[in-house]
């Protein structure tokens, strides 16, 4: 008898769809055989099945039996087609029925004793059974939870064969009454624990804090330079908490490229909020930007739609950063394999921090540099002009004076949340004025829609021009001035870009242009 089972396959952050059938004749001698171009961990999957189908004390065919997977042009990787083969093979056998199991896309890892494992991918499993027009998807329970915020499409969460089977059996009012139905999203329901780190715990810094607003205020990446111990890394921990909460689109693409990544267990993502990720310097380039031999997201792609930390930025190999030129301007990483493209997103706001100098104290009053003039010129040429160049603001942090970190001035510090409704505010005006276009902040505007949305007057303009005449700012550099003005102006509630506006934004550039 011949059976067929819903399934998908990822590929990237996004799903494709698979059949798998499963034929057992009534005759012939007692064999497997699996088609469709399976890797080594699907092939593995007929040990796991068996297993987990005695465990439950089902019957195992006793004739030649093939399993098929479509379509065969296409690569299969990972256990997850575990739970539709062992279904399959109960319905091939007649040992169970199941009249709407064609409603629904399944996908499972079976452990041996027919408990079913978490999968990757949930979100685009959910997301490919609406595209299909599949009434529901049934996962893993714990895997079901990420994918509850796909509307539109019912999520059933099991957590072992038995269950399944039992789900299988009933009609498709009794299936939206059951327990299996997930409902609510408790993986992203609110934390009271909150976020420990608070802007107003920063001494100082009072010009870096006014950078770091305007960072996240329109997306903008950031440099920050100083001697150790002046704040670099104080600083860019509690960016997190000035972040406006993501919208529900954007915390979709998020949670989907944790799936997919396989780390939605325990990898910090914390209750709906933006990513925060911090590679070490010692990371390799596959590992920041993604890839390998079945291309998996790198930190570039988990960060996505939120902070890329990179502290001690010139400890980076040259190769590691130069790889991150091409995802900065585009938001995408393309992985190509002899297989085929892989695409990942990644729209993330970079905040740097790196020493001025090996000895980390070239220019500070309070120490002295032991660097010579040509170690200080290849510290820094670590950091491409290029790569420079794409980084819209540069600040120098000095350290903080003695009087100010004995002074009681805490409670006249602002705090995180006062910072915050300036940022949300100032996002609110860029997403009226750019309602209806695939845009979110300032950072991401092209050159028509810089035309369009940051007219300058003819004093405005001729003071860009000077600035570029006199080789301060370069072609790039003077649209990230444009935009870093913009966003000034946003802050500021102003219609137009203003020559106020202008100077701060070039005050934060100059820096870098060395």
């Amino acid at each position: 008898m011949l059976s067929t089972i819903h399934s998908g396959a990822l590929w990237g952050v996004t799903s494709y769809p698979i059949e798998i059938e499963v034929n057992m004749g009534e005759r012939g001698e007692l064999r497997f055989i699996l088609v469709g171009l399976p890797d080594a961990a699907v092939k593995e999957s007929l040990d796991r099945v068996c297993s987990a189908l005695q465990s439950n004390r089902f019957k195992l065919p006793h004739t030649r039996t093939t399993i098929n997977l479509s379509p065969g042009s296409m690569r299969k990787e990972g256990p997850i087609y575990d739970l539709p083969i062992a279904l399959g093979m109960l319905l091939s056998s007649k040992q169970i029925e199941a009249p709407c199991i064609d409603d629904f896309l399944i996908a499972g890892e079976l452990s041996l004793s027919g408990r079913i494992l978490p999968i990757r991918g949930a979100i685009a499993m959910a997301i490919q059974a609406r595209k299909m027009g599949k009434r529901g998807v049934i996962l893993p329970l714990s895997s079901a939870q990420e994918a509850i915020l796909i509307e539109n499409v019912e999520i059933y969460g099991v957590e072992n064969l038995t269950d399944t089977i039992h789900l299988l059996r009933q009609r498709p009012d009794e299936q939206r009454k059951s327990s299996a139905l997930v409902t609510s999203p408790e993986k992203y329901a609110s934390s009271s624990a909150g976020l420990v780190h608070d802007f107003s715990d920063i001494i100082g810094q009072d010009r870096a804090k006014r950078v770091a607003e305007i960072a996240i205020s329109g997306g903008h990446n950031l440099l920050m330079i100083g001697s150790p111990g002046v704040g670099k890394s104080m600083l860019a921990q509690r960016i997190p908490t000035i972040m406006p909460a993501p919208t529900i689109e954007e915390f979709i693409d998020i949670v989907g490229i944790y799936s997919a990544a396989g780390v939605m267990h325990g990898d910090g993502l914390q209750p709906f909020s933006r990513p925060f990720r911090a590679p070490h310097h010692t990371i390799s380039r596959v590992g920041l930007v993604g890839g390998g031999s079945n291309p998996h997201p790198g930190e570039i792609s988990l960060a996505h739609n939120g902070i890329l930390f990179l502290d001690e930025l010139a400890e980076f190999s040259r190769a590691t950063l130069e790889s991150l030129r091409q995802p900065m301007d585009s938001g995408m990483i393309t992985i190509s394999r002899s297989f085929g493209k892989v695409k990942f997103p990644c729209e993330f706001i970079l905040i740097a921090a790196m020493n001025p100098c090996p000895c980390g104290y070239y220019g500070s009053r309070n120490h002295r540099c032991r660097c010579s003039s040509r170690q200080i010129h290849e510290y820094l040429g670590k950091i491409s002009g290029p790569l420079l160049d794409r980084i819209d603001l540069h600040i120098d942090m000095p350290a903080v004076p003695a009087d100010a970190l004995t002074s009681n001035g805490g409670a006249m510090r602002e705090t995180s949340e006062q910072i915050r409704s300036r940022i949300e505010m100032a996002r609110q005006r860029q997403s009226v004025r750019y309602q209806g276009l695939p845009l979110s902040c300032n950072a991401r505007l092209s050159e028509s829609q810089m035309r369009r949305f940051c007219r300058l007057s003819e004093g405005e303009q001729t003071l860009l021009r000077q600035a570029v005449d006199h080789g301060a700012l370069s072609a790039r550099a003077y649209g990230k001035v444009l935009k870093v003005a913009r966003t000034i102006a946003d802050l500021e509630s102003a219609e137009n870009i203003e020559q106020h506006h202008l100077i701060e934004a070039m005050q934060y550039r100059l820096l870098g242009e060395m």
